[in-house]
Protein backbone atom coordinates (compact mmCIF):
# COMPACT_ATOMS: atom_id res chain seq x y z
CA UNK A 1 0.00 0.00 0.00
CA UNK A 2 1.30 3.77 -1.05
CA UNK A 3 -0.06 6.70 0.34
CA UNK A 4 -0.22 10.51 -1.24
CA UNK A 5 -2.28 13.08 -1.66
CA UNK A 6 -5.97 12.94 -2.71
CA UNK A 7 -6.56 15.68 -5.37
CA UNK A 8 -10.03 14.27 -6.50
CA UNK A 9 -12.19 11.97 -4.90
CA UNK A 10 -13.36 8.79 -5.55
CA UNK A 11 -12.50 4.85 -6.02
CA UNK A 12 -10.56 3.55 -9.19
CA UNK A 13 -10.32 0.17 -9.98
CA UNK A 14 -7.82 -1.27 -13.11
CA UNK A 15 -5.11 -1.72 -14.85
CA UNK A 16 -1.53 0.47 -14.45
CA UNK A 17 -0.41 2.41 -17.51
CA UNK A 18 2.69 3.92 -16.47
CA UNK A 19 3.86 6.91 -18.38
CA UNK A 20 7.32 7.54 -18.88
CA UNK A 21 7.75 10.46 -21.32
CA UNK A 22 11.22 10.46 -23.41
CA UNK A 23 13.95 12.60 -22.07
CA UNK A 24 14.78 15.64 -23.58
CA UNK A 25 18.24 16.82 -23.91
CA UNK A 26 19.00 20.50 -24.32
CA UNK A 27 22.14 21.34 -25.00
CA UNK A 28 23.63 24.97 -25.96
CA UNK A 29 24.09 24.61 -29.19
CA UNK A 30 25.71 27.59 -31.05
CA UNK A 31 24.30 27.80 -34.60
CA UNK A 32 25.52 29.70 -38.03
CA UNK A 33 22.74 31.16 -39.23
CA UNK A 34 20.67 33.01 -36.40
CA UNK A 35 18.02 34.08 -38.79
CA UNK A 36 16.87 30.65 -39.90
CA UNK A 37 17.24 29.54 -35.91
CA UNK A 38 14.11 32.22 -35.82
CA UNK A 39 12.18 30.85 -37.86
CA UNK A 40 13.36 27.05 -36.97
CA UNK A 41 11.48 28.36 -33.92
CA UNK A 42 8.59 30.34 -34.87
CA UNK A 43 7.47 26.68 -37.09
CA UNK A 44 7.82 24.81 -34.24
CA UNK A 45 5.82 27.72 -32.00
CA UNK A 46 3.17 27.33 -34.80
CA UNK A 47 2.62 23.83 -34.53
CA UNK A 48 2.52 23.78 -30.52
CA UNK A 49 -0.49 26.75 -31.09
CA UNK A 50 -2.00 24.39 -33.15
CA UNK A 51 -1.94 21.63 -30.50
CA UNK A 52 -2.98 23.65 -28.08
CA UNK A 53 -5.62 25.07 -30.07
CA UNK A 54 -7.16 21.48 -30.63
CA UNK A 55 -6.40 20.17 -26.99
CA UNK A 56 -9.06 23.37 -25.33
CA UNK A 57 -11.51 22.36 -28.19
CA UNK A 58 -11.69 18.46 -27.54
CA UNK A 59 -11.59 19.34 -23.13
CA UNK A 60 -14.62 22.14 -23.77
CA UNK A 61 -16.34 19.20 -25.55
CA UNK A 62 -15.49 16.83 -22.79
CA UNK A 63 -16.26 19.10 -19.49
CA UNK A 64 -16.80 22.71 -20.72
CA UNK A 65 -15.82 26.24 -21.41
CA UNK A 66 -14.97 26.90 -17.91
CA UNK A 67 -12.24 23.99 -17.39
CA UNK A 68 -10.81 24.87 -21.05
CA UNK A 69 -9.43 28.27 -19.90
CA UNK A 70 -6.66 26.00 -18.65
CA UNK A 71 -5.53 25.32 -21.99
CA UNK A 72 -7.07 28.85 -23.32
CA UNK A 73 -4.42 30.05 -20.50
CA UNK A 74 -1.47 28.31 -22.25
CA UNK A 75 -2.65 29.65 -25.59
CA UNK A 76 -2.31 33.10 -24.29
CA UNK A 77 1.80 31.96 -23.00
CA UNK A 78 2.56 30.59 -26.35
CA UNK A 79 1.26 34.06 -28.15
CA UNK A 80 2.88 36.47 -25.31
CA UNK A 81 4.88 38.71 -27.53
CA UNK A 82 7.31 39.44 -24.57
CA UNK A 83 7.74 35.72 -24.36
CA UNK A 84 8.25 35.03 -27.85
CA UNK A 85 10.13 38.11 -28.58
CA UNK A 86 12.50 37.33 -25.79
CA UNK A 87 13.23 33.82 -27.22
CA UNK A 88 13.81 35.16 -30.72
CA UNK A 89 16.21 37.97 -29.05
CA UNK A 90 18.00 35.11 -27.00
CA UNK A 91 18.35 32.98 -30.45
CA UNK A 92 19.76 36.02 -31.94
CA UNK A 93 21.81 38.02 -29.23
CA UNK A 94 23.51 34.53 -28.58
CA UNK A 95 24.04 32.76 -31.43
CA UNK A 96 21.76 29.23 -29.70
CA UNK A 97 19.89 27.11 -31.16
CA UNK A 98 15.73 27.25 -30.15
CA UNK A 99 15.62 24.31 -27.78
CA UNK A 100 18.33 26.25 -25.33
CA UNK A 101 16.69 29.44 -25.36
CA UNK A 102 13.62 28.48 -24.71
CA UNK A 103 14.87 26.50 -22.00
CA UNK A 104 16.38 29.43 -21.09
CA UNK A 105 13.57 32.22 -21.59
CA UNK A 106 10.80 29.65 -19.84
CA UNK A 107 12.35 28.65 -16.64
CA UNK A 108 13.12 32.42 -15.94
CA UNK A 109 9.50 33.13 -16.51
CA UNK A 110 8.70 29.99 -14.32
CA UNK A 111 10.60 31.10 -11.56
CA UNK A 112 9.26 34.24 -11.10
CA UNK A 113 5.64 32.79 -11.05
CA UNK A 114 6.90 29.83 -8.72
CA UNK A 115 8.54 32.23 -6.24
CA UNK A 116 4.79 34.18 -5.78
CA UNK A 117 2.04 33.87 -2.72
CA UNK A 118 -0.61 32.83 -4.24
CA UNK A 119 -1.39 29.13 -5.25
CA UNK A 120 -3.13 29.74 -8.35
CA UNK A 121 -0.06 32.21 -9.48
CA UNK A 122 2.11 29.80 -8.79
CA UNK A 123 0.70 27.09 -11.50
CA UNK A 124 1.52 29.49 -14.32
CA UNK A 125 5.36 27.79 -13.46
CA UNK A 126 3.69 24.20 -14.50
CA UNK A 127 1.50 25.64 -17.53
CA UNK A 128 5.04 27.66 -18.63
CA UNK A 129 7.30 24.54 -17.93
CA UNK A 130 4.46 22.50 -19.93
CA UNK A 131 4.65 24.82 -23.06
CA UNK A 132 8.03 24.69 -22.92
CA UNK A 133 8.40 21.02 -23.04
CA UNK A 134 6.26 20.92 -25.83
CA UNK A 135 7.70 23.55 -28.30
CA UNK A 136 11.36 21.71 -27.27
CA UNK A 137 9.61 18.46 -28.09
CA UNK A 138 8.24 19.81 -31.28
CA UNK A 139 11.76 21.07 -32.22
CA UNK A 140 13.40 17.63 -31.58
CA UNK A 141 10.93 15.89 -33.52
CA UNK A 142 9.88 13.99 -30.20
CA UNK A 143 5.91 12.38 -30.14
CA UNK A 144 4.59 12.93 -26.51
CA UNK A 145 2.87 9.73 -25.28
CA UNK A 146 -0.64 9.46 -26.77
CA UNK A 147 -2.63 9.41 -23.27
CA UNK A 148 -6.06 9.91 -25.19
CA UNK A 149 -5.95 6.12 -26.67
CA UNK A 150 -4.98 4.22 -23.51
CA UNK A 151 -7.63 1.38 -23.50
CA UNK A 152 -10.76 1.39 -21.06
CA UNK A 153 -10.06 0.69 -17.43
CA UNK A 154 -6.86 2.58 -17.68
CA UNK A 155 -4.89 4.00 -14.05
CA UNK A 156 -2.21 6.47 -15.51
CA UNK A 157 1.05 5.82 -12.98
CA UNK A 158 3.71 8.80 -14.33
CA UNK A 159 6.16 11.05 -12.45
CA UNK A 160 3.83 14.32 -12.62
CA UNK A 161 0.77 15.27 -15.12
CA UNK A 162 1.49 18.19 -17.21
CA UNK A 163 -1.83 19.84 -17.90
CA UNK A 164 -1.85 19.54 -21.34
CA UNK A 165 -1.48 15.55 -20.66
CA UNK A 166 -4.32 15.80 -18.29
CA UNK A 167 -6.49 17.35 -21.00
CA UNK A 168 -5.41 15.12 -23.52
CA UNK A 169 -7.21 12.04 -21.21
CA UNK A 170 -10.43 10.50 -22.48
CA UNK A 171 -12.24 10.27 -19.18
CA UNK A 172 -14.40 7.21 -20.69
CA UNK A 173 -10.92 5.29 -20.63
CA UNK A 174 -9.04 6.13 -17.64
CA UNK A 175 -10.71 4.87 -14.20
CA UNK A 176 -7.76 6.77 -12.31
CA UNK A 177 -4.31 8.53 -12.24
CA UNK A 178 -1.35 8.39 -9.64
CA UNK A 179 1.38 10.29 -9.91
CA UNK A 180 4.93 10.81 -7.91
CA UNK A 181 4.96 14.72 -7.83
CA UNK A 182 1.84 17.11 -7.73
CA UNK A 183 -0.85 18.89 -4.89
CA UNK A 184 -4.18 20.26 -4.54
CA UNK A 185 -3.84 22.79 -6.49
CA UNK A 186 -2.06 22.24 -9.83
CA UNK A 187 -4.31 22.37 -13.32
CA UNK A 188 -3.83 19.15 -13.35
CA UNK A 189 -5.67 18.05 -10.64
CA UNK A 190 -8.11 20.91 -11.41
CA UNK A 191 -8.69 18.79 -14.88
CA UNK A 192 -8.81 15.48 -12.90
CA UNK A 193 -11.46 16.72 -10.89
CA UNK A 194 -13.46 18.08 -13.85
CA UNK A 195 -13.14 15.40 -15.53
CA UNK A 196 -14.08 13.37 -12.45
CA UNK A 197 -11.26 11.09 -12.64
CA UNK A 198 -9.79 9.67 -8.94
CA UNK A 199 -6.95 10.67 -8.62
CA UNK A 200 -4.05 10.47 -5.36
CA UNK A 201 -0.58 12.57 -6.06
CA UNK A 202 2.98 13.32 -4.18
CA UNK A 203 2.87 9.02 -3.93
CA UNK A 204 7.01 8.88 -3.12
CA UNK A 205 8.72 6.05 -5.86
CA UNK A 206 5.89 4.84 -7.31
CA UNK A 207 6.80 4.95 -11.30
CA UNK A 208 9.69 2.80 -10.37
CA UNK A 209 7.77 0.40 -8.33
CA UNK A 210 4.54 -0.20 -9.97
CA UNK A 211 4.77 -2.30 -13.58
CA UNK A 212 2.77 -1.84 -16.51
CA UNK A 213 -0.38 -3.90 -16.53
CA UNK A 214 -0.41 -4.42 -12.88
CA UNK A 215 -3.86 -3.92 -10.82
CA UNK A 216 -4.92 -0.77 -9.12
CA UNK A 217 -7.49 0.25 -6.61
CA UNK A 218 -6.75 4.06 -5.55
CA UNK A 219 -8.73 5.65 -3.08
CA UNK A 220 -8.87 9.52 -4.33
CA UNK A 221 -10.41 10.29 -0.94
CA UNK A 222 -8.24 8.94 1.52
CA UNK A 223 -4.90 9.01 -0.72
CA UNK A 224 -4.28 4.98 -0.36
CA UNK A 225 -2.64 3.32 -3.91
CA UNK A 226 -3.15 -0.74 -3.51
CA UNK A 227 -1.40 -2.30 -5.96
CA UNK A 228 -2.01 -6.06 -7.34
CA UNK A 229 -4.97 -5.79 -4.40
CA UNK A 230 -6.37 -9.43 -3.34
CA UNK A 231 -9.67 -10.24 -4.20
CA UNK A 232 -11.10 -8.87 -0.28
CA UNK A 233 -9.70 -5.70 -1.04
CA UNK A 234 -11.16 -5.26 -4.66
CA UNK A 235 -14.42 -6.30 -3.60
CA UNK A 236 -14.34 -4.04 -0.49
CA UNK A 237 -13.19 -0.75 -3.08
CA UNK A 238 -15.69 -1.95 -5.78
CA UNK A 239 -18.39 -1.20 -2.58
CA UNK A 240 -16.79 1.92 -1.70
CA UNK A 241 -16.90 2.98 -5.54
CA UNK A 242 -20.81 2.16 -5.70
CA UNK A 243 -21.08 4.24 -1.98
CA UNK A 244 -19.15 7.26 -3.70
CA UNK A 245 -21.53 7.69 -6.40
CA UNK A 246 -24.30 7.14 -4.34
CA UNK A 247 -23.12 9.94 -1.95
CA UNK A 248 -22.30 12.14 -4.86
CA UNK A 249 -25.88 11.81 -6.38
CA UNK A 250 -27.08 13.02 -3.18
CA UNK A 251 -25.42 15.76 -2.70
CA UNK A 252 -27.31 17.43 -6.04
CA UNK A 253 -30.36 17.45 -3.39
CA UNK A 254 -29.08 20.36 -1.35
CA UNK A 255 -28.94 22.45 -4.39
CA UNK A 256 -31.51 25.19 -3.07
CA UNK A 257 -31.20 24.49 0.12
CA UNK A 258 -30.11 26.98 3.16
CA UNK A 259 -27.04 26.25 4.94
CA UNK A 260 -28.35 26.01 8.71
CA UNK A 261 -27.47 24.16 11.43
CA UNK A 262 -29.92 21.53 12.69
CA UNK A 263 -30.70 24.08 15.33
CA UNK A 264 -31.12 26.88 13.01
CA UNK A 265 -27.67 28.98 12.54
CA UNK A 266 -27.25 29.89 9.34
CA UNK A 267 -23.99 30.59 7.27
CA UNK A 268 -22.91 31.39 3.80
CA UNK A 269 -21.41 29.42 1.64
CA UNK A 270 -19.62 31.37 -1.52
CA UNK A 271 -16.83 30.48 -3.55
CA UNK A 272 -13.44 31.87 -4.38
CA UNK A 273 -13.09 32.58 -8.27
CA UNK A 274 -10.32 34.89 -10.60
CA UNK A 275 -12.06 35.42 -13.39
CA UNK A 276 -15.62 36.84 -14.09
CA UNK A 277 -16.53 34.21 -16.05
CA UNK A 278 -15.57 31.54 -12.82
CA UNK A 279 -19.35 32.80 -11.22
CA UNK A 280 -20.79 29.97 -13.60
CA UNK A 281 -19.26 27.79 -11.60
CA UNK A 282 -20.67 29.11 -8.45
CA UNK A 283 -23.73 29.34 -9.41
CA UNK A 284 -23.67 25.82 -10.67
CA UNK A 285 -23.10 24.81 -7.96
CA UNK A 286 -25.40 26.74 -5.69
CA UNK A 287 -23.28 29.03 -3.89
CA UNK A 288 -24.58 31.92 -2.03
CA UNK A 289 -22.13 34.31 -3.62
CA UNK A 290 -18.08 35.08 -3.89
CA UNK A 291 -16.15 35.83 -0.65
CA UNK A 292 -12.53 35.91 -2.74
CA UNK A 293 -12.09 37.50 -6.58
CA UNK A 294 -8.51 37.37 -6.86
CA UNK A 295 -7.76 40.25 -8.97
CA UNK A 296 -4.04 40.02 -9.85
CA UNK A 297 -5.16 37.64 -12.91
CA UNK A 298 -6.29 41.08 -14.48
CA UNK A 299 -3.09 42.43 -14.34
CA UNK A 300 -1.22 39.00 -15.48
CA UNK A 301 -0.20 37.55 -18.80
CA UNK A 302 -0.26 40.85 -20.68
CA UNK A 303 2.53 44.23 -21.40
CA UNK A 304 0.53 46.79 -19.56
CA UNK A 305 -1.43 47.62 -16.76
CA UNK A 306 -4.86 47.56 -17.22
CA UNK A 307 -7.18 50.10 -17.77
CA UNK A 308 -9.73 51.28 -15.35
CA UNK A 309 -12.23 50.87 -17.70
CA UNK A 310 -11.07 47.42 -18.36
CA UNK A 311 -11.26 46.29 -14.66
CA UNK A 312 -14.55 48.12 -14.33
CA UNK A 313 -16.04 45.56 -17.44
CA UNK A 314 -14.60 42.58 -15.45
CA UNK A 315 -15.97 43.67 -11.91
CA UNK A 316 -19.29 44.69 -13.55
CA UNK A 317 -19.81 41.25 -15.22
CA UNK A 318 -19.01 39.35 -12.25
CA UNK A 319 -21.48 41.58 -10.31
CA UNK A 320 -23.87 41.59 -12.95
CA UNK A 321 -24.23 37.74 -13.18
CA UNK A 322 -24.39 36.97 -9.49
CA UNK A 323 -28.04 39.25 -9.50
CA UNK A 324 -27.40 40.83 -6.02
CA UNK A 325 -25.27 38.26 -4.17
CA UNK A 326 -22.60 39.20 -2.32
CA UNK A 327 -18.88 39.46 -4.50
CA UNK A 328 -15.98 40.15 -2.48
CA UNK A 329 -13.09 41.82 -4.61
CA UNK A 330 -9.84 41.78 -2.91
CA UNK A 331 -7.58 44.94 -4.21
CA UNK A 332 -4.45 44.26 -5.71
CA UNK A 333 -2.01 41.41 -3.60
CA UNK A 334 1.48 41.19 -5.47
CA UNK A 335 4.49 43.03 -4.91
CA UNK A 336 8.50 42.09 -5.28
CA UNK A 337 7.83 38.04 -5.76
CA UNK A 338 6.27 38.61 -8.77
CA UNK A 339 8.36 40.08 -12.00
CA UNK A 340 5.87 41.87 -13.93
CA UNK A 341 8.16 44.23 -16.39
CA UNK A 342 5.57 46.73 -16.95
CA UNK A 343 5.38 47.11 -13.02
CA UNK A 344 8.95 47.93 -12.97
CA UNK A 345 9.15 46.37 -9.27
CA UNK A 346 12.31 45.24 -8.22
CA UNK A 347 12.77 41.74 -6.94
CA UNK A 348 12.43 41.62 -3.06
CA UNK A 349 15.34 39.67 -0.59
CA UNK A 350 12.22 38.53 0.87
CA UNK A 351 8.75 38.47 -0.63
CA UNK A 352 7.01 37.11 1.95
CA UNK A 353 7.58 40.48 4.26
CA UNK A 354 8.48 42.55 1.62
CA UNK A 355 6.60 45.43 -0.59
CA UNK A 356 3.43 43.97 -1.76
CA UNK A 357 -0.23 44.31 -1.87
CA UNK A 358 -1.50 47.09 0.46
CA UNK A 359 1.95 48.14 0.97
CA UNK A 360 2.19 48.65 -2.99
CA UNK A 361 -0.83 49.87 -3.56
CA UNK A 362 -0.93 53.09 -1.17
CA UNK A 363 2.64 53.87 -2.10
CA UNK A 364 1.85 53.69 -6.10
CA UNK A 365 -2.25 55.35 -5.64
CA UNK A 366 -2.13 57.32 -9.00
CA UNK A 367 -1.11 54.25 -11.39
CA UNK A 368 -2.00 51.09 -9.35
CA UNK A 369 -4.20 51.83 -6.43
CA UNK A 370 -6.77 54.52 -7.81
CA UNK A 371 -7.32 53.29 -11.42
CA UNK A 372 -9.03 50.02 -9.32
CA UNK A 373 -10.58 51.99 -6.78
CA UNK A 374 -12.53 53.94 -9.21
CA UNK A 375 -13.15 50.90 -11.46
CA UNK A 376 -14.93 49.01 -7.93
CA UNK A 377 -16.72 51.58 -6.92
CA UNK A 378 -18.66 52.12 -10.61
CA UNK A 379 -18.70 48.58 -10.65
CA UNK A 380 -20.88 48.83 -7.16
CA UNK A 381 -23.64 49.94 -8.77
CA UNK A 382 -24.61 46.87 -10.93
CA UNK A 383 -24.42 44.76 -8.20
CA UNK A 384 -23.52 43.85 -4.02
CA UNK A 385 -19.71 44.45 -4.44
CA UNK A 386 -17.78 44.30 -1.21
CA UNK A 387 -14.03 45.48 -1.36
CA UNK A 388 -11.19 44.01 0.74
CA UNK A 389 -8.16 45.05 1.12
CA UNK A 390 -5.11 42.08 2.07
CA UNK A 391 -1.56 42.12 4.26
CA UNK A 392 -3.01 44.77 6.42
CA UNK A 393 -0.74 44.75 9.42
CA UNK A 394 -1.49 48.05 11.15
CA UNK A 395 -4.75 50.54 11.76
CA UNK A 396 -2.99 53.29 9.63
CA UNK A 397 -2.60 51.23 6.17
CA UNK A 398 -7.01 50.58 6.59
CA UNK A 399 -7.58 54.10 7.28
CA UNK A 400 -5.47 55.54 4.45
CA UNK A 401 -7.26 53.15 1.97
CA UNK A 402 -10.53 54.11 3.48
CA UNK A 403 -9.68 57.75 2.87
CA UNK A 404 -8.22 57.57 -0.93
CA UNK A 405 -11.83 55.47 -0.79
CA UNK A 406 -13.88 58.64 0.36
CA UNK A 407 -11.96 61.10 -2.16
CA UNK A 408 -12.99 58.87 -5.09
CA UNK A 409 -16.61 59.01 -3.76
CA UNK A 410 -16.34 62.95 -4.11
CA UNK A 411 -15.18 62.59 -7.31
CA UNK A 412 -18.06 60.48 -8.58
CA UNK A 413 -20.44 62.47 -7.00
CA UNK A 414 -19.20 64.85 -8.88
CA UNK A 415 -18.78 63.27 -12.48
CA UNK A 416 -22.49 62.09 -11.21
CA UNK A 417 -21.37 58.43 -12.25
CA UNK A 418 -23.44 56.21 -9.90
CA UNK A 419 -21.89 53.55 -7.21
CA UNK A 420 -23.17 52.29 -4.17
CA UNK A 421 -23.02 54.74 -1.28
CA UNK A 422 -22.57 52.44 1.26
CA UNK A 423 -20.37 50.16 -0.07
CA UNK A 424 -18.59 47.54 2.63
CA UNK A 425 -14.80 47.91 3.37
CA UNK A 426 -13.19 45.26 5.06
CA UNK A 427 -10.18 43.61 5.47
CA UNK A 428 -8.29 39.81 5.01
CA UNK A 429 -6.78 38.85 8.64
CA UNK A 430 -3.71 37.06 7.51
CA UNK A 431 -0.91 38.46 9.39
CA UNK A 432 -0.16 37.88 13.31
CA UNK A 433 -0.17 41.47 13.24
CA UNK A 434 -3.83 42.33 11.96
CA UNK A 435 -5.10 38.52 14.56
CA UNK A 436 -3.50 40.72 17.58
CA UNK A 437 -5.19 43.79 16.15
CA UNK A 438 -8.43 41.99 15.45
CA UNK A 439 -10.26 44.24 18.78
CA UNK A 440 -9.17 47.43 17.01
CA UNK A 441 -9.67 46.54 13.75
CA UNK A 442 -13.52 45.68 14.16
CA UNK A 443 -13.79 49.09 14.82
CA UNK A 444 -12.67 50.65 11.47
CA UNK A 445 -13.81 48.23 8.95
CA UNK A 446 -17.35 46.66 7.95
CA UNK A 447 -16.32 42.81 7.72
CA UNK A 448 -12.81 40.47 8.26
CA UNK A 449 -11.91 37.94 5.54
CA UNK A 450 -9.71 35.16 7.20
CA UNK A 451 -6.63 34.34 5.12
CA UNK A 452 -5.60 30.81 6.90
CA UNK A 453 -2.89 29.95 3.91
CA UNK A 454 -0.61 32.94 5.07
CA UNK A 455 -2.35 33.39 8.49
CA UNK A 456 -0.88 30.22 9.05
CA UNK A 457 2.60 30.56 7.08
CA UNK A 458 3.23 34.25 9.08
CA UNK A 459 1.66 32.74 12.65
CA UNK A 460 4.02 29.68 12.47
CA UNK A 461 7.25 31.61 10.34
CA UNK A 462 7.00 28.49 8.00
CA UNK A 463 6.82 29.31 4.34
CA UNK A 464 5.06 26.75 3.19
CA UNK A 465 6.60 25.71 -0.21
CA UNK A 466 9.61 24.29 1.71
CA UNK A 467 9.43 21.21 2.02
CA UNK A 468 11.77 20.48 5.13
CA UNK A 469 9.80 22.83 7.36
CA UNK A 470 6.17 21.87 5.58
CA UNK A 471 5.81 19.46 8.68
CA UNK A 472 5.03 22.90 10.94
CA UNK A 473 2.72 24.29 8.63
CA UNK A 474 -0.59 23.14 10.12
CA UNK A 475 -3.69 25.57 10.78
CA UNK A 476 -4.89 22.82 13.51
CA UNK A 477 -1.60 23.77 15.17
CA UNK A 478 -2.95 25.37 18.65
CA UNK A 479 -1.44 28.83 17.80
CA UNK A 480 -2.94 28.86 14.63
CA UNK A 481 -6.64 28.19 16.00
CA UNK A 482 -6.19 30.19 19.43
CA UNK A 483 -5.63 33.66 16.39
CA UNK A 484 -8.64 31.89 14.11
CA UNK A 485 -10.71 32.22 17.16
CA UNK A 486 -9.67 35.55 18.37
CA UNK A 487 -10.09 37.09 14.70
CA UNK A 488 -14.11 35.10 14.98
CA UNK A 489 -15.00 36.82 18.55
CA UNK A 490 -13.02 39.72 17.87
CA UNK A 491 -16.02 40.39 14.63
CA UNK A 492 -18.61 38.88 16.25
CA UNK A 493 -18.41 41.08 19.41
CA UNK A 494 -18.13 44.38 17.35
CA UNK A 495 -21.49 42.77 14.91
CA UNK A 496 -19.66 42.85 11.92
CA UNK A 497 -19.67 39.98 9.52
CA UNK A 498 -16.43 37.09 10.10
CA UNK A 499 -15.63 35.03 6.75
CA UNK A 500 -12.50 32.58 5.62
CA UNK A 501 -11.46 32.20 1.90
CA UNK A 502 -8.43 29.96 3.03
CA UNK A 503 -8.48 26.03 2.09
CA UNK A 504 -9.44 25.70 5.62
CA UNK A 505 -13.09 26.58 4.78
CA UNK A 506 -13.47 23.38 2.94
CA UNK A 507 -11.81 21.60 5.26
CA UNK A 508 -14.06 18.58 6.80
CA UNK A 509 -12.14 18.65 9.92
CA UNK A 510 -11.92 22.32 9.97
CA UNK A 511 -15.73 23.06 9.54
CA UNK A 512 -17.10 21.39 13.00
CA UNK A 513 -14.50 24.10 14.96
CA UNK A 514 -15.44 27.01 13.21
CA UNK A 515 -18.98 26.80 13.28
CA UNK A 516 -18.27 26.71 16.88
CA UNK A 517 -16.08 29.54 16.64
CA UNK A 518 -18.91 31.70 15.08
CA UNK A 519 -17.39 31.93 11.68
CA UNK A 520 -20.30 33.36 9.87
CA UNK A 521 -19.32 32.73 6.35
CA UNK A 522 -16.89 29.63 4.53
CA UNK A 523 -15.56 30.37 0.94
CA UNK A 524 -14.31 27.28 -1.12
CA UNK A 525 -13.56 26.09 -4.63
CA UNK A 526 -17.34 26.26 -6.04
CA UNK A 527 -17.15 22.13 -6.36
CA UNK A 528 -16.64 22.01 -2.49
CA UNK A 529 -19.92 23.89 -2.00
CA UNK A 530 -22.42 20.93 -1.54
CA UNK A 531 -20.50 18.23 0.09
CA UNK A 532 -19.98 21.28 2.78
CA UNK A 533 -23.90 22.55 3.12
CA UNK A 534 -24.09 18.72 3.74
CA UNK A 535 -22.23 18.16 6.55
CA UNK A 536 -23.28 21.97 8.22
CA UNK A 537 -26.57 20.61 8.40
CA UNK A 538 -25.77 17.93 9.90
CA UNK A 539 -24.53 19.47 13.10
CA UNK A 540 -26.18 21.70 16.10
CA UNK A 541 -24.10 24.10 17.25
CA UNK A 542 -24.27 22.92 20.92
CA UNK A 543 -22.39 19.43 20.12
CA UNK A 544 -20.03 21.46 17.80
CA UNK A 545 -19.06 23.82 21.31
CA UNK A 546 -18.24 21.19 23.50
CA UNK A 547 -16.29 19.43 20.40
CA UNK A 548 -14.31 22.67 19.72
CA UNK A 549 -13.56 22.85 23.82
CA UNK A 550 -11.75 19.76 23.46
CA UNK A 551 -9.84 20.33 20.49
CA UNK A 552 -8.54 23.62 21.80
CA UNK A 553 -7.17 21.68 24.88
CA UNK A 554 -4.61 19.57 23.38
CA UNK A 555 -1.26 21.17 22.90
CA UNK A 556 0.07 19.70 19.21
CA UNK A 557 -1.56 19.92 15.46
CA UNK A 558 -1.44 16.01 15.81
CA UNK A 559 -3.28 15.73 18.71
CA UNK A 560 -5.91 18.22 17.69
CA UNK A 561 -6.31 16.37 13.75
CA UNK A 562 -6.52 12.86 15.51
CA UNK A 563 -9.53 13.96 17.76
CA UNK A 564 -11.58 16.00 14.60
CA UNK A 565 -10.51 12.89 12.01
CA UNK A 566 -11.99 10.29 14.54
CA UNK A 567 -14.88 12.78 15.46
CA UNK A 568 -15.83 13.52 11.69
CA UNK A 569 -15.80 9.73 11.26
Amino acid sequence: MYRGTSTSAGIGIGKAAVIKEEELVIRQDKVADAEAEVQRFRDALGKTVEQTEVLAADLAAKVGEKEAEIMQGHLMLLMDPMLTGEIENTIKGEAVCGEYAIETVCNNYAAVFASMDDELMQQRATDMKDIKTRMQQVLQGIHPVDIASLPAGSVIVAKDLTPSMTAGINPANVSGIVTELGGKTSHSAILARALEIPAVVAVSGVLDSIEDGADIVLDGDAGIVIVNPSGIEKSEYEGKRQKFLKEKKELESYIGRPTITKDGIHVELVANIGKPEDVEKVLQYDGEGVGLFRTEFLFMDRTSMPTEEEQFEAYKKAASALKGKPLIIRTLDIGGDKEIPYMGLVKDENPFLGYRAIRLCLDRKDDIYRPQLRALLRASAFGNIKIMIPMVTCIDEIREAKALIEEIKKELDGENTAYNKEIQVGIMVETAAASLMADVFAKEVDFFSIGTNDLTQYTMSVDRGNDKIAYLYSTFNPAVLRSIRYIIRCGREAGIMVGMCGEAASDPMMIPLLLAFGLNEFSMSASAILRARKMITGFSMEELKAVADEAMSFATAKEVEEYMREFIK
